[in-house]
């Protein structure tokens, strides 16, 4: 019913069934993974009101396994990619793989599915260092870079009193470059695309 992907790895289609709603996947060398992927395969779909909260554990070395909540699938989002690589040994909360004795990944780490409520699925709060980023890099580059203009433009400021006259320069008001900048982010928040109109 699910598969697990790790960037450069073969897609893992062989999870335990650990109970009867839990299923597992080991992820070897998991110190060397970033991201993990979660997805159903399309075979067979959540029961009515039902779908997949997805929790990831790695041995702790305090003994035994800490599960976290990374967030969930269901049929409508058949699909989540997270991120593991900023995830802390021991920051782990109430789970449903401590009732079950999941059989533990030796030197490696899990990727559980526990299948829920949808109801349930709701109330519950991922750790929010799973989370990838929904920010596009270009939104992000535009961003760094309407920052870089305004501080630099901002850099030669003066007030009136401090200028001297000079015929071959162009002078603009701040009030203006900050009038652009603002209007600039209002716009590339409500359609990160409208420059390109």
């Amino acid at each position: 019913m699910f598969g697990c992907l790790v960037a450069g790895r073969l897609v893992q289609t062989d999870a335990v069934q650990v109970a009867g709603d839990k299923f597992v996947f080991n992820l070897p060398d998991y110190e060397n993974v970033n991201h993990v992927v979660v997805f159903m395969l399309g075979t067979v779909p959540f029961p009515a009101g039902m779908g997949g909260a997805v929790y990831f554990s790695f041995p702790d070395p305090a003994g035994g396994q800490v599960w976290q909540l990374l967030g969930f699938i269901t049929n409508d989002k058949p699909s989540a990619i997270f991120k593991i690589s900023g995830l802390k040994a021991g920051e782990g909360g109430a789970h449903p793989f401590g009732a079950v004795s999941a059989p533990p990944a030796s030197s490696g780490a899990q990727v559980g599915v526990s299948v829920e409520a949808l109801q349930q699925l709701a109330q519950q709060t991922p750790v929010s260092a799973a989370a990838v980023s929904t920010v596009d890099s270009f939104l992000q580059f535009t961003q760094k870079m309407l920052d870089s203009l305004f501080n630099f433009a901002s850099s030669f400021a003066v007030t009136q009193a401090q200028m001297t006259p000079n015929p071959a320069e162009s002078f603009i008001p701040s009030s203006c470059v900050l009038r652009w900048y603002e209007n600039f982010q209002r716009r590339l928040a409500q359609n990160p695309n409208f420059w390109k109109n």
